[in-house]
């Protein structure tokens, strides 16, 4: 064969492979992606914690445009954001987008939990977990946090004339889960776990290095802690559903030993109820406090909007005979309370922004997400879009008069489409208990008057918001 035929057919198929890479190349989304593993990690977390976040990302959307891809938590990545975005997160088929979140998330809480399922396990666990979640369950329990809620106040708030805000409402939160979510009573099991809990949180976002020295490292062992408590708990409660015929409803961990399948086998794994519970703790722990705070910021900085929400609640305080709990049907009328709710979530969304993980080759904004990369979304950059929300600086329970007006997939607190939060229905209770015994026992004024916050990852006010209250005369409770 003629030599340079020969140099020719073994060059062609290289040139066609360089030809291919060049094209995918080309596709790819515009970005760097920094240094191996840390890639653009430490910079965003110094931005969320210096909260300026929002605008690190501005910054990116103005030099790349709304798709960039990047390297985060040690995964190469690609953020997209705008309406377009959030609905691809939210309603993509689990063949094409898998729940996937940073390594530091999966090994501190378990690969089994919600947030990494997909397809018909996704399906299984979350229905398991919308189960006792649903409103027609949690009417049953609005009387129980209303407990909770009464003897918090007594403990940390009555006769005190200074209390900062966030710390208290996590232990509020915190014992809301513990009693209603896992039937846990006050004691050394719950004050160990709070503790093994508290250090486990610090290291969800992190660089997933495990040196002893890294919150990384501290993280997964307070996990470990965690997950033991946890197991004894399920081995007892197990027990009491087999032997004294306890209710399957008593709490969340009950309800999912519960669940059978197919020749009556447990439905649900020992794992999965172990990763789903801690990932049920860090969501109604966090985000609940987190809103309830900011509330509480947003109603001492505008008198007008504060004595809407204290007319509604006096008038169901009016209501109820003395020491009578809140019902089901009260909450119904809180409704401008529960609007003011949604624009504190709309200003200062306490989930920042979340993970996907491409299954295959997905073409989005006229580039490839190549398969096994994944995709970052952050929940303010349409909050605070001037596009959708005229004056998004500005607080305004009004935008929520109308909610159909509001186009679908751009106020994402909770998620949306069939990734919607299942806690959603529990977090509006405990936030609208908590904000009627606020509002009817107490007033308050801020101490520190300074407007900004830190993401670690979740919000932080500064200084935890100090404010000092006076006690009201109780109406009737």
């Amino acid at each position: 064969m003629n030599p340079f035929l020969t140099v020719l057919l073994f060059l062609i198929p290289i040139f066609l492979l360089l030809l291919t890479r060049r094209r995918t190349s080309q596709k790819l989304p515009p970005g760097s992606l920094g240094l191996p593993i840390i890639g653009q990690s430490l910079s965003l977390l110094w931005a969320m914690r210096v909260n300026t976040a929002e605008k690190w990302l501005e910054k990116r959307v103005r030099k790349y445009g709304p798709i960039s891809k990047l390297s985060l938590f040690g995964n190469t990545a690609v953020f997209i954001y705008g309406q377009a975005a959030n609905k691809l997160v939210f309603t993509c088929d689990g063949r094409t987008l898998a729940n996937k979140q940073p390594t530091s998330i999966t090994a501190i809480l378990g690969e089994r939990n919600l947030l990494e399922l997909h397809g018909e396990d996704h399906k299984r666990v979350r229905d398991a977990l919308v189960s006792f979640l649903k409103p027609e369950c949690l009417k049953e329990y609005v009387g129980k946090m209303d407990g909770e809620v009464r003897r918090h106040l007594e403990m940390h708030w009555e006769g005190k004339q200074k209390v900062t805000v966030l710390p208290l409402m996590k232990t509020l939160t915190f014992n809301i889960i513990c009693t209603l979510l896992f039937g846990i009573e006050f004691g050394a099991r719950r004050d160990k776990l709070v503790n093994c809990f508290q250090r486990m949180i610090q290291g969800m976002w992190s660089i997933p290095i495990n040196f002893p020295f890294t919150r990384y490292n501290q993280s997964l062992r307070a996990s470990a802690q965690v997950r033991k408590i946890l197991k004894e708990l399920i081995c007892q409660k197990r027990i009491e559903l087999e032997q004294k015929g306890t209710s399957s409803h008593r709490d969340l961990i009950t309800c999912l030993l519960s669940i059978r399948g197919k020749d009556d086998e447990a439905a649900i794994s020992e794992d999965e109820i172990v990763h789903n519970v801690m990932l049920v703790m860090v969501a109604g722990h966090d985000t609940s406090s987190v809103l309830i705070t900011f509330m509480v910021r947003l109603l001492a900085n505008d008198p007008t909007i504060l004595a809407g929400v204290v007319q509604e609640q006096e008038d169901v305080a009016k209501s109820k005979s003395l020491g009578e709990l809140l019902t089901w049907e009260d909450l119904t009328k809180m409704k401008y309370t529960w609007k003011v709710a949604m624009e504190t979530l709309r200003l200062v969304p306490p989930v920042f922004g979340g993970f996907r993980k491409a299954l295959k080759d997905v073409e989005y904004g006229g580039y490839i997400i190549p398969q096994g990369w994944q995709i970052f979304w952050v929940t303010s950059m349409t909050h605070m879009d001037a596009n959708i929300f005229q004056e998004p600086t500005k607080f305004d329970p009004a935008r929520f008069e109308n909610q159909p007006t509001i186009p679908p997939y751009c106020f994402v607190p909770f998620g949306g489409g069939a990734r919607i939060c299942p806690g959603n229905e529990f977090a509006r209770i405990e936030t609208l208990v908590t904000i009627h015994y606020l509002v009817t026992r107490f007033t308050w004024k801020l101490c520190c008057n300074d407007d900004t916050f830190s993401r670690d990852p979740m919000p932080v006010p500064n200084q935890g918001l100090p404010i000092q209250i006076m006690p009201k005369k109780l109406m009737s409770h």
